[in-house]
């Protein structure tokens, strides 16, 4: 009984182990993301706003309503004087009351066009606003990454640490020992004490190192994870275009490069839409009315009704507005301008960015490779050390160098990995291919 009981403790043991450490894979971790982050969803809020702009109900095409109702009420002290030789007749307290109603209907047939482009720039607005809400995200990927990454090269660290932890509690057990077998010194095993207090305060570090690295992830993704969680530590490197096919998609594809070219087509709509004022505006209205007269006893009706309908065209010419619609057409043209020259300086900028980060990326690529042959060689020697130091032909001083030689080794291969992998994602933002590759 008391066996099935142990074995059922550790079962639960070992579940909640592995449920405190589910592994949040870089999939997921993007998935999250995009669900969750805050900047995210402020983003797709303002596109949610342009879509709205877009609407039939706010492109001034539609005819406009209004309906007006109103009551008056008299009471009139009144005398008369009757011009035939009738006798004056006084009233006094005489009630009257009025009513009316009506719906209006105006609607503009022509306005020089100018609505027509206005509408057409909401709609360059709108896809603006998805070309901003899609910098939005790609920023947060890069973001999301760089976070996750610090967690991976943390993951890591932290291993190699234990282990090199691990190695100098060994090397103290062996050196007191050989301390008490007098085949060494005391030296030997306080220098084996104070190794293990720097890889114990190194690791200390690297673990709340780890801690923030976590913390700063789960905020990227919208503060969703609640329990403890680890992530993967592999990276693939999954470019795939060459240098001058992936600069062609940078000078079409860059998300800033876009940005400009859509403000340059709102720039010329504004152009023609400011044009428009030099035109005239025709007008449709319509007026359906009732009106109904309740008059005291002294008038000559004492009920009337009126119904009817009434319609028009009117037609309004500015013929001159002071020239403020020719300031407004000569600053869109500078503003125009402006727009155009900011996409020559962009594509300047987009040549000599896309150069750095390739080279940044190939170079940092290459770094990592020669860092994993590093670690080959690191550990070979270690291990070669070892041998010797466990038969006492190297000191405790030369076994210490090349254990510090491999923990080195392996530290830098962490940081150059997730550096080139870095690289490589921002080399895929600046051509506009972050987000069609699969994570």
């Amino acid at each position: 009984m008391n066996i099935k009981y142990s074995l059922v403790l550790v079962i639960l043991f070992f579940t909640s182990l592995v449920k405190a450490q589910s592994v949040l894979t870089q999939e997921e971790a993007v998935k999250l993301a995009l669900e969750n982050n805050y900047d995210i969803k402020i983003a797709n809020n303002a596109v949610e706003v342009a879509e709205n702009n877009t609407s039939i109900l706010n492109s001034g095409y539609l005819p406009t309503l209004t309906g007006s109702a109103g009551a008056t009420y008299n009471l009139d002290n009144n005398e008369s004087e009757f011009s035939d030789g009738r006798p004056n007749t006084v009233l006094n307290g005489a009630e009257s009351d009025r009513y009316n109603a009506s719906l209006s209907l105006n609607y503009t047939i022509f306005d020089g066009l100018g609505r027509q482009y206005n509408y057409k720039s909401l709609k360059e607005q709108y896809q603006l606003s998805e070309l901003q809400a899609r910098e939005t995200i790609e920023n947060t990927v890069i973001q999301l990454f760089s976070v996750y990454y610090n967690v991976s090269q943390s993951l890591e660290n932290v291993s190699a640490l234990e282990e090199t932890l691990k190695i100098s509690k060994d090397r103290l057990v062996r050196a007191e020992y050989q301390f008490e077998y007098g085949q060494n010194t005391k030296l030997g095993v306080l220098n084996a004490e104070v190794d293990i207090v720097n890889d114990s305060i190194n690791l200390i570090n690297s673990k709340q190192q780890l801690k923030n690295s976590k913390r700063d992830l789960n905020v990227v993704l919208g503060d969703v994870l609640q329990d403890d969680f680890t992530v993967e530590i592999e990276v693939d490197f999954t470019l795939q275009f060459k240098k001058d096919s992936l600069f062609e998609k940078a000078k079409t594809r860059n998300i800033a490069l876009l940005q400009t070219e859509k403000n340059i087509a709102i720039s010329q709509l504004s152009i023609k839409s400011n044009r428009s004022a030099y035109l005239p505006t025709l007008g449709l209205v319509g007026t359906y009315g009732w009106n109904k007269n309740n008059n005291n006893a002294v008038s000559f009706v004492a009920v009337s009704t009126n119904t009817g309908l009434s319609a028009g065209l009117n037609l309004s010419w500015n013929i001159f507005d002071g020239g403020s619609t020719i300031t407004r057409v000569r600053n869109a043209k500078i503003n125009l301008e402006t727009q155009q020259l900011q996409k020559d300086n962009i594509l300047i900028s987009i040549t000599r960015e896309f150069n750095n980060v390739w080279d940044d990326f190939t170079n940092k690529l290459e770094i990592y490779n020669l860092q994993e042959n590093s670690i080959v060689t690191a550990q070979n020697n270690f291990n070669r050390t070892q041998e010797k130091y466990k038969i006492g032909q190297v000191n405790s001083i030369e076994f210490r160098q090349a254990q510090l030689n491999l923990l080195n080794a392996e530290l830098s291969k962490n940081q150059a990995k997730f550096s080139a992998k870095l690289a490589e994602l921002n080399l895929l933002q600046l051509s506009g291919e972050l987000l069609n590759i699969s994570f």
